[in-house]
């Protein structure tokens, strides 16, 4: 019996160092993990979606890409589901029930979508709907998690956002094949119902969140102190300066819908062999999230993103030679040209998002975290709002169509060279960032002194996604 407990203990800490990056297993570290990991699953329908916009409903590009940005409108709001969360417990918890409602709210909007889904307008409720049940759950598992980081040392926060990225990327992993495989053999609408399932683990992960309950109305933060808390922290320097650098990085116009249009449209990519990209991709942000906690944790952010965004941008340019088939000429095929290319520019964006997560952490003191959590998030998302709608604009206004790709490249161009645009104000990002080291809603600086309101308790979080 003592063999075999030595045995038990030196594999629970193989699992706690390797596998779980040094944090402690717990049925509440498990929930986390699951909502991330659920995040991921869900993959299992993008190529369906994509295909169900284009092929059964005879959506054009551009109209794609703004269905996708009201699409992102959930995400823009998230501010209001941190609020609702922090100061209107439902049955006398501020996650676990939320938590149990946005599991539901996405079963539902899955089955809605195979059920019940024949015009654009109804496309575009039901992804908006899937969208918000995964917003809530993430404002929730976010806030969970930064109350964690919070108590640990400043060295292990990358370590737990590592983690929850890996989870979220292995997700993404066992899905990816199946995505593109599946759609093959069943219809859209029959991965759409399958799909339907897996919001269920959210609400499952719920009952297993460690909160206690709050037992009267005023336990909960008052709704009026919470928004002077809110405009305290977005008004200090140290927190606006580095969100406005990240909204103006993720702002930029994005080609993804047209790109899609092309390689099934142009190259013939059928749907299993979009499988096996998204599966390399998923290969690729687990080895972008490795290198990031191996190599360059402790690197500083404005390195990474000074770095990570120039390597990017000149990568990015070899997408020219598959859009205008230079590849062939170089003897490269299309598909494994694909394969190389998403390969690369997937690790590097993972790498350049990781001290992103980070950074978010490290803005955070304690207080109302998911309310100053989601609303910096929001931000973020309304970049990518703007991304999606920019990008259709350009799209209409080079004459880039379903059919139409002559001037793709063009296109490709002018949304790899603006990714450039936001790097002269690296300097508004932090070098290193401490929680304990910035000031707090109610310690203004004195260069924050003529707008910001002095309060008394703390709180600021600030994070990016590659949003969902």
């Amino acid at each position: 019996m003592f063999v075999s407990a030595v045995v038990t203990e030196q594999l629970k800490a193989y699992c706690k160092k390797s596998l779980l990056f040094g944090q402690e297993p717990s049925p509440e570290l498990f929930a986390i993990l699951l909502v991330y990991f659920v995040q991921g699953i869900l993959g299992l329908s993008r190529l369906a979606v994509s295909f169900f916009l284009k092929d059964d409903l005879g959506l054009t590009p551009a109209q794609v890409s703004a269905l996708m940005g009201i699409a992102t409108v959930p995400w823009v709001i998230k501010p209001l589901y941190g609020f609702l969360s922090d100061t209107l417990p439902i049955a006398g918890y501020r996650r676990r029930s939320y938590l149990l409602l946005a599991g539901l709210l996405g079963s539902l909007a899955w089955l809605y979508l195979a059920l019940f889904t024949h015009h654009a307008w109804e496309a575009t409720l039901a992804i908006a709907g899937s969208s918000l049940a995964i917003a809530i759950s993430d404002v929730i598992v976010d806030s969970v998690v930064v109350q964690r980081i919070q108590a640990q040392p400043q060295g292990s926060a990358g370590e737990l956002q590592s983690l929850c990225w890996s989870a979220t990327a292995l997700g993404g992993l066992i899905t990816a094949y199946l995505g593109g495989s599946l759609l093959e053999i069943w219809s859209q609408r029959t991965l759409f119902a399958i799909t339907a399932t897996f919001p269920l683990l959210v609400a499952l992960a719920a009952l297993l969140i460690q909160e206690p309950k709050v037992l009267h109305r005023l336990e909960a933060a008052h709704p009026r102190e919470q928004m002077r808390r809110l405009r305290a922290a977005l008004t200090q320097k140290s927190i606006l300066l580095p969100v406005a650098f990240l909204f103006l990085w993720q702002a930029t116009p994005s080609s993804e819908s047209a790109f899609f249009f092309f390689t099934t449209n142009d190259l013939g990519f059928n749907p299993e062999f979009l499988g096996r990209v998204r599966l390399v991709t998923s290969f690729a942000s687990l080895l972008g999230i490795w290198v990031f906690q191996r190599f360059l944790k402790t690197v500083a952010v404005r390195v990474i993103f000074f770095w990570s965004t120039l390597l990017a941008t000149g990568l990015g340019m070899t997408t020219l030679l598959l859009v205008t088939h230079a590849n062939r000429e170089l003897g490269i095929d299309d598909r494994w040209f694909s394969l190389g290319d998403s390969l690369i520019l997937t690790v590097m964006g993972q790498i350049a998002f990781m001290p992103v997560l980070v950074l978010a952490a490290r803005l955070c003191p304690k207080g109302i975290e998911a309310t100053m959590f989601a609303t910096l998030m929001a931000l973020s998302n309304f970049a990518g709002v703007l991304s999606h709608e920019s990008g259709a604009l350009l799209m209409h206004g080079l004459g880039v169509t379903e059919t139409n790709f002559d001037r793709l490249w063009l296109l490709v161009l002018i949304t790899n060279l603006t990714t450039l645009l936001p790097l002269p104000l690296l300097r508004w990002l932090p070098e290193q960032v401490d929680s304990h080291d910035l000031p707090s809603p109610g310690e203004a600086t004195p260069q924050d002194s003529a707008v910001a309101p002095a309060l008394p308790e703390q709180s600021l979080l600030l994070e990016l996604s590659s949003d969902s």
